[in-house]
């Protein structure tokens, strides 16, 4: 190491004036993108995979991590944008799965403007809550047709697959979505033998284990 660098090194005031040096400078395959993901930052996108796939939708032929540390390194010290968030991915997905009448006032307004900006998020939302219908009202007999609208659903390929899978096993499932018994005791009692089995796991063995599960019941 060189007194030049020594020096540069004590005289640094950022992280940027540490790492400087003409591998900063050498053009990447990103470089054409970067007033694109410059202009998405500034209109509220601050999700580099979202970015990521964005670019690669128009030509971007590398990984992610390239996108993760421009996004890191240059826009994440830039200011955040101006305006309401855009609600999370896991945020719509509770709304879509919540029955309409049960969404709070806020919750419902939002999902509506989430849905008018997205027209296969709506195709989607419409799936969700026929398929909910015939879950809670027993409608198994409706299955094979929602089977056949969700498969021609183009824009929705995780759908389409999704109803593929039932009609590996279809007439259970119809059976499922009709009969009024179903395996929900069981499987809260298998849950909650699992529970007990890691609260105790390392401290005793099985006859333990056994007299407690037991002595629960």
């Amino acid at each position: 190491m060189t007194l030049n660098t020594i020096l540069r090194f004590s005289r640094a005031t950022t992280p940027e004036e540490i790492f400087t040096g003409q591998w900063q400078d050498r053009p990447t395959g990103l470089d054409a993108y970067k007033p694109y993901l410059d202009q998405r930052w500034q209109e509220g996108c601050t999700n580099a995979r979202k970015l990521w796939e964005e670019i690669k939708e128009q030509g971007y032929p590398h990984s992610y991590a390239g996108v993760r540390a421009y996004v890191s390194r240059n826009l994440r010290s830039k200011p955040q944008p101006a305006g309401p968030r855009p609600p999370s991915a896991r945020a719509v997905t509770r709304w879509l799965l919540t029955h309409p009448d049960a969404l709070p006032d806020r919750d419902r307004i939002q999902l509506k403007a989430v849905l008018a900006y997205c027209p296969e998020l709506t195709a989607l939302a419409e799936h969700v809550r026929s398929f909910a219908c015939m879950v809670t009202d027993l409608q198994g007999e409706r299955l094979p047709e929602w089977i056949e609208s969700a498969r021609t659903a183009a824009d929705l390929p995780s759908l389409s697959r999704f109803a593929q899978h039932l009609e590996r096993d279809l007439d259970a499932v119809i059976a499922g979505l009709t009969q009024p018994w179903n395996s929900g005791v069981v499987e809260g009692h298998v849950n909650r033998i699992k529970m007990l089995k890691r609260q105790m796991f390392g401290r005793a063995g099985f006859e333990p284990l056994r007299k407690r599960v037991l002595l629960a019941t």
